[in-house]
């Protein structure tokens, strides 16, 4: 990949954030993130009476002379996420435009450094078609993470992508964390049916669009050759010839605001978050903002 975001800088600069869950999960034991289920750490979280069963060794024995009840002490749990992060391989993500590719490779990386460094468990999927492929495996760990970057930056974008397909038929856990989808979602494949799906898992669910300024505000004119990334050939039926005018431009924007507001509002309904970027603004300040405002960091 020519164009690169991945370095020592890069990454020391992501270093103070954390990932945040607002919601419990089930997760697996040994991790940073605090759960409303009482656990086993050495946290005082509350008291509760003594039940038949309790293990005697957490009775509060001062309780015990003031009140002349069995009060037992309970404890905060702490537990390690799993991180999925789902990555657009598709040709629109990046054939044309290198620096679309390496912007979703840096956003994608950044979201996994974070959660390595927060002791939580990850995976990379790279969804082709309609398959989300898993390469590296579960990486815990910095000398696994640093490892699998060194394949992300040489990923091929090509082809198209079911999103749907790719993200019901892969490896996902249930309760256990939190899975980022990064795409431009200029896809016909039904996007919202991989979001009911995640939700139905009971994961937290982050919608990454990933958009250059061009996309955002295209500034062509005049006649045009418009070629999908994604087409088959030059023949494909959805190249098209056509004669650019103001008016099309601006029905073009509106298209955009109402397809973002329609993922938005969707994501909302169930539970999930969306964020849209375009590629000209910093990845650090795309984390320190835009996760912030949603309560997926802190």
């Amino acid at each position: 990949m020519a164009v690169s975001y991945l370095n020592d800088d890069f990454f020391s600069r992501l270093e103070t954030l954390a990932l945040n869950l607002r919601s419990d999960l089930a997760g697996f034991f040994g991790g940073k993130h605090f759960v409303r289920n009482y656990g086993q750490t050495v946290e005082f979280a509350d008291y509760r009476e003594y039940v038949l069963g309790d293990d005697l060794r957490r009775i509060d024995w001062n309780l015990f002379s003031r009140f002349e009840k069995f009060f037992i002490k309970l404890f905060t749990d702490e537990r390690q996420m799993h991180i999925q992060i789902m990555l657009d391989c598709s040709a629109s993500m990046g054939r044309v435009n290198p620096q679309k590719s390496a912007y979703s490779v840096g956003v994608a990386a950044a979201l996994g450094f974070l959660a390595v460094h927060n002791t939580d468990k990850l995976s990379f999927n790279l969804i082709k078609d309609g398959a989300a492929q898993n390469p590296y495996g579960t990486i815990v760990g910095k000398n696994s993470f640093f490892r699998a970057i060194r394949g992300l930056e040489n990923i091929e974008f090509g082809g198209e992508c079911d999103l749907a397909s790719a993200v019901v038929n892969s490896q996902t856990g249930a309760n256990d964390g939190l899975t980022v989808i990064i795409s431009d979602f200029f896809t016909e494949s039904d996007w919202k049916k991989a979001v009911d799906y995640l939700c139905f898992k009971k994961r937290q669910v982050l919608l990454v669009q990933v958009l250059t300024p061009e996309e955002v505000d295209p500034t062509y004119d005049g006649r045009v050759h418009m070629i999908d990334a994604e087409a088959e050939n030059d023949m494909d039926e959805r190249n098209m010839k056509l004669r650019i005018t103001r008016g099309m431009l601006n029905a073009y924007s509106q298209a955009l605001a109402d397809y973002q507001n329609e993922l938005r509002t969707f994501c909302h309904s169930r539970g999930a978050e969306f964020i849209s970027v375009v590629t000209d603004r910093p990845i650090e300040n795309v984390l320190f903002e835009e996760l912030l405002k949603v309560g997926i960091m802190e």
